[in-house]
């Protein structure tokens, strides 16, 4: 009795902490076309929550390629795109659309769904940025101020579509220099451009975060970064041998601000300022904290699905789930009776535990990892129907009660033990050569096996050792 007492609260323990695990975690498709709105709620949602993929809640589906040519040649393909990965996933955790489904496709394609994100334009600026942060000291030479005298002359702009330098212009440099465009907004109405030194004393590789933060004077908005004690060393270094000389700060090949060092710079901070937006700014903070990517990325493939075809999955998958449930349950009772009663409690237990144990680790539910679930049902229900024939077997050899259970048990392990092993080496399969929604199938599929196991052979043993306390002689099957 003691054994079984703690049986039955081991049994109780997992079930009220499944019902913890799921209050509140599924997050149902809200009738909204606001972006804006879908993603704050995003960022409100609990920690613990069971998140519906692309294909039931819509949103968006993007194809990476990274610029494998303007990899540093000391840096190998592999790692590069490892660390591109992570980037990504960062930035777009940052953003609010956590457990983003990110996963590399071939040689140098990272496939990333956006679920619930249907108007992607901040997503994909927010993704493809490459974020290199530089600092780099304004050249006002003479010759300098005739290159940009002659560029402000030109009715076309200094570079071509593939950004390669006039070469008229290219002759006229000073030496060590390089010309760049300000940003947008940056310097008034027209465009205009600077000539830096080429070379950069302090890049964002030494950031240690970067946050939005409000002029006190115009309330426009600016990002305020911080760097680490290296670089905090080396940019109060470089402030304190260039005072008076104009500093540029450079984003991703553009000059948004150029301010003049009028001291010492110390304690490693400092501020971005330009003609940001509240959401630019917000961007940007979030790309410089998640750090600079090895090299561009361009989106190759962008595919859009709407929310509607979402909703009708999950309308036509829940009636055929509870359709299929309901047959299912009616068919054990019948013709098992008081023992296909406990295989449709044990049932519904191992779909309560599959679903928070999916909930624990924020898994993404997709329509291949439903069919991963309903696979997983389907092979608990027979395990129980192995046991239940077993335990026929010894019944109609007029074995007492006391014996016909651990019996039938202990005939059916075996092939039920054979039957889970070979589905889990099919997942590992599926789980290590597949991609996307073939690995979330394989993972949900490996925990329905366990989560099944459990409920046919551990949970349906203590009821019948709890029937036998009050009916020892009685068991209908």
């Amino acid at each position: 009795m003691n054994k079984l007492h703690w049986k039955i609260g081991t049994v109780l323990g997992l079930l009220i902490l499944s019902f913890w695990l799921l209050y509140p975690s599924v997050e149902w498709y809200t009738k909204t076309n606001d972006d804006r709105a879908k993603t704050e709620a995003m960022r409100m949602r609990p920690k613990r929550i069971l998140n519906l993929g692309l294909d039931l809640r819509g949103g968006t589906h993007m194809l990476l390629e990274l610029d494998v040519e303007k990899l540093d040649k000391k840096e190998k393909l592999n790692d590069a795109m490892t660390r591109a990965i992570e980037i990504i996933r960062n930035r777009i955790d940052q953003y609010g659309v956590g457990e983003t489904p990110i996963s590399r496709q071939g040689e140098r394609w990272i496939s990333v769904d956006l679920p619930g994100i249907s108007n992607t334009e901040e997503a994909e600026n927010l993704i493809g940025k490459t974020a290199l942060l530089e600092f780099r000291l304004v050249n006002t030479s003479n010759e300098a101020q005739a290159v940009l005298s002659k560029v402000d002359g030109m009715s076309e702009p200094p570079f071509d579509k593939a950004g390669v330098l006039a070469p008229e212009i290219a002759k006229m440099l000073p030496k060590g220099t390089m010309i760049y465009k300000a940003a947008a907004g940056a310097e008034g109405d027209r465009v205009r451009y600077y000539i830096l030194d080429a070379t950069v004393p302090v890049t964002g590789a030494y950031l240690e975060s970067a946050r939005v933060e409000t002029d006190r004077q115009f309330g426009t908005p600016s990002i305020g970064f911080t760097f680490n004690k290296e670089g905090g060393k080396l940019f109060e270094n470089f402030t304190g041998a260039n005072v008076n000389k104009y500093l540029a700060i450079v984003l991703d090949g553009v000059v948004h601000s150029a301010p003049v060092i009028k001291s010492r710079i110390g304690g490693g901070s400092g501020v971005i300022e330009g003609s940001f937006t509240l959401e630019e700014a917000r961007n940007l903070a979030i790309i410089l904290r998640a750090g600079a990517l090895p090299a561009p990325v361009s989106i190759i493939e962008k595919r859009v699905v709407g929310p509607g075809l979402g909703e009708d999955s999950i309308k036509k998958g829940l009636g055929a789930s509870l359709a299929g449930f309901v047959l299912v349950v009616l068919f054990m009772m019948i013709y098992y009776k008081g023992g296909g009663f406990i295989a449709d409690v044990a049932l519904l237990l191992n779909f309560v535990f599959l679903l928070a144990a999916m909930s624990y680790f924020s898994a993404t539910l997709t329509l291949p990892g439903i069919a991963g679930m309903i696979l997983a049902l389907a092979m608990a229900i027979d395990a129980n129907v192995l046991i239940l024939e077993r335990m026929r077997e010894e019944m109609h050899l007029s074995k007492p009660v006391a014996m016909v259970i651990p019996t039938g048990y202990d005939k059916a392990w075996s092939a039920i033990l054979d039957s889970n092993m070979t589905t889990w080496i099919a997942s590992i399969f599926l789980f290590q050569f597949g991609s996307g929604p073939v690995k979330g199938f394989a993972v949900t599929l490996t925990i329905g096996l366990l989560i099944g196991m459990f409920t046919s052979v551990f949970v349906t043993r203590v009821i019948y050792e709890f029937w036998l306390t009050s009916n020892p002689k009685e068991l209908s099957i």
